[in-house]
């Protein structure tokens, strides 16, 4: 049996209308011919939200008793038997009374898929785990529920529902999100301009992820070899010379450039297993790699000039970062540098900065960029 295939509804903030949004296309669908089910809904009381739930079947909830209380959970035994063709199930991060089958609702959306079942759910981004502390430091609201980012980045279809900060200020102040009596208070505090404006930018940076990994999927699959990337990508190629640590803390000034920009270090061990320690990289500079933020990665070849090429075009780099040759004038008569082949080998799709330093041949500065052409 095939498994079902899921589609996220990403929210930059609360009401920003993803529960909307995938009530809209379960509408779409429904007067396609798909047979379509809301397998949980939560409106909040929202009288919008709740008018487009209108006119969609839905599989009644499941009442569970905890703690003399009695509380509704989607019904996922219900859910399977019916089998639609697709089940609308709203809040992925949502933590399940105990009681039920799993602790979260993303273990019973996958149960759906598994069984065949085609999903459309929906999160914020502030419920995304690696993102958890962040919001907490920005809003100054730690959230319990919380999902895997891989969940989410495992879904076929991730569609980030924004909203400027000032629409969505206004929507609550219409009383679209929350009562009139806790809309105030919201207005004052998580959703304060600078909070959802910051939650925008962090909700773009990491759907940018995901759209890095849309693109990676299409070059395999259609054989390009040309690197594409969404944003700044700076990879380093380190000697292990002394001056790596100038040429790492250039990279990261160069990727910081760019909102989401990111740098890699590569460094080539010779194939060769004679080589001389003095070859390998000092630990101190891959610490100071990922203390900066960066990612470091070995490569082993005879090839130095070609692996850092290949490696470059495998990550999408948009730029490599090198340091000037610290070979001799007579040494460069009779063969070419490592940077040089690199320059040549790079094409029109990467550009390549050459980074003086002071043990560069003769102290001699360098700055060489070969860039893209224009259009």
């Amino acid at each position: 049996m095939a498994c079902g295939s899921l589609r996220v509804y990403l929210g930059a903030a609360p009401g920003v209308g993803k529960t909307y949004a995938m009530l809209g296309e379960g509408h779409l669908r429904a007067g396609q011919g798909t047979d379509v089910v809301i397998a949980y809904v939560e409106d909040y009381g929202r009288p919008l939200t709740r008018r487009m739930a209108e006119g969609l079947e839905q599989v009644p909830r499941r009442t569970i008793g905890y703690r003399d209380c009695a509380f509704t959970e989607m019904d996922l035994d219900a859910v399977l038997a019916r089998r639609p063709r697709l089940a609308l199930v709203d809040e992925m991060a949502h933590t399940n009374v105990p009681g039920s089958r799993n602790e979260k609702r993303w273990q019973d959306i996958h149960e759906l898929l598994d069984a065949g079942i085609n999903v459309i759910s929906t999160v914020n981004i502030q419920h995304l785990e690696s993102l958890n502390d962040v919001v907490e430091h920005i809003t100054g609201a730690k959230q319990h529920e919380t999902v895997p980012d891989d969940v989410v980045r495992g879904a076929d279809q991730i569609e980030l529902v924004d909203m400027s900060a000032e629409a969505l200020r206004q929507r609550m102040a219409d009383g679209d999100v929350y009562p009139p009596e806790r809309a105030e208070l919201a207005l004052v505090n998580y959703f304060r301009a600078g909070n959802l404006t910051a939650l925008r930018e962090i909700a773009l940076l990491w759907a940018a992820d995901r759209v890095e990994e849309a693109l990676q999927r299409y070059r395999r699959g259609h054989g390009i070899q040309q690197p594409w990337s969404a944003r700044e990508r700076v990879l380093v190629a380190l000697s292990g010379g002394a001056e790596g640590d100038t040429l790492i803390r250039r990279a990261k000034r160069t990727a910081s450039r760019g909102a989401g920009g990111e740098f890699l270090a590569v460094h080539v061990e010779p194939d060769d297993a004679s080589t001389s320690p003095s070859a390998h990289l000092p630990n101190g500079q891959r610490a100071l790699v990922e203390e900066l933020g960066g990612t470091y990665h070995t490569l082993t070849s005879g090839d130095p000039a070609r692996a850092i090429l290949d490696f470059a075009r495998q990550v999408s780099a948009s730029q490599i970062l090198i340091g000037a040759t610290r070979r001799t004038r007579l040494q460069r008569l009779f063969s070419r540098g490592v940077g040089e082949i690199i320059v040549e080998g790079s094409g029109d799709d990467i550009d390549v900065c050459v980074v003086t330093h002071s043990r560069a041949a003769h102290g001699r500065l360098l700055r060489v960029r070969q860039a893209r052409p224009d259009g």
